[in-house]
């Protein structure tokens, strides 16, 4: 699959991701990727990313978890938590693609919190921390940063105009020694951290 194509089957009617307030349903065992942010607006590079995350790392569903309020921004004039799942839910538009504030639920604020809470509910759980390659070049900005990448694989995608920030980003630098090929990238869920 291309990054760019659109994996909606031609004259199927339009079905919204669901929507949990909390975590959605899932197996043990299962390899989940996790996609945060605000989401405002959710837009089809969201998604794009996401399909690429679910078939190139071979994962059973991913979350996009819509926090509150992201840490490093200004979030006085974010629409509501509920008006930007239910907008990410149209957006992704796809059976494996959950929806959840559980961030809310848990008060968490920062990343690192909630891989920890996630990997504490359910050690038996693959989680994947997937990013667009824009959010790498502020990566060393993000509380415990260095915690969450010991303790979760994070699967970088390219985004358009960030294609070169996986390489010249200070914490890629950093992170280098645990650069898997892509080819290779299918197995990053059951690696472990620092992958």
């Amino acid at each position: 699959m291309l990054m760019g194509e659109d994996t909606r089957a031609a004259g199927r009617a339009h079905t919204p991701s669901r929507v949990y307030r909390g975590l959605p349903p899932h197996g043990k065992g299962q390899a989940i990727g996790i996609f945060g942010g605000t989401f405002n607006p959710p837009h089809a590079g969201h998604r794009q990313a996401s399909l690429f995350a679910l078939r190139r790392l071979g994962l059973d569903q991913l979350w996009w978890m819509v926090t509150p309020g992201n840490p490093l921004k200004k979030n006085g004039s974010l629409p509501s938590l509920w008006a930007r799942m239910q907008a990410a839910a149209e957006i992704a538009a796809h059976p494996r693609i959950a929806i959840s504030g559980a961030e809310a639920i848990f008060r968490t604020r920062y990343t690192a919190d909630l891989i920890q809470i996630l990997r504490e509910r359910d050690r038996s759980t693959r989680f994947v921390w997937i990013m667009g390659s824009d959010s790498l070049t502020d990566f060393h900005r993000w509380e415990d940063w260095r915690r969450l990448a010991a303790s979760v694989p994070i699967a970088v995608v390219n985004r358009p105009r960030s294609l070169a920030a996986p390489l010249s980003a200070r914490t890629a630098e950093g992170l280098g020694g645990c650069r898997v090929d892509p080819e290779r990238s299918a197995a990053s869920p059951t690696r472990g951290p620092r992958a």
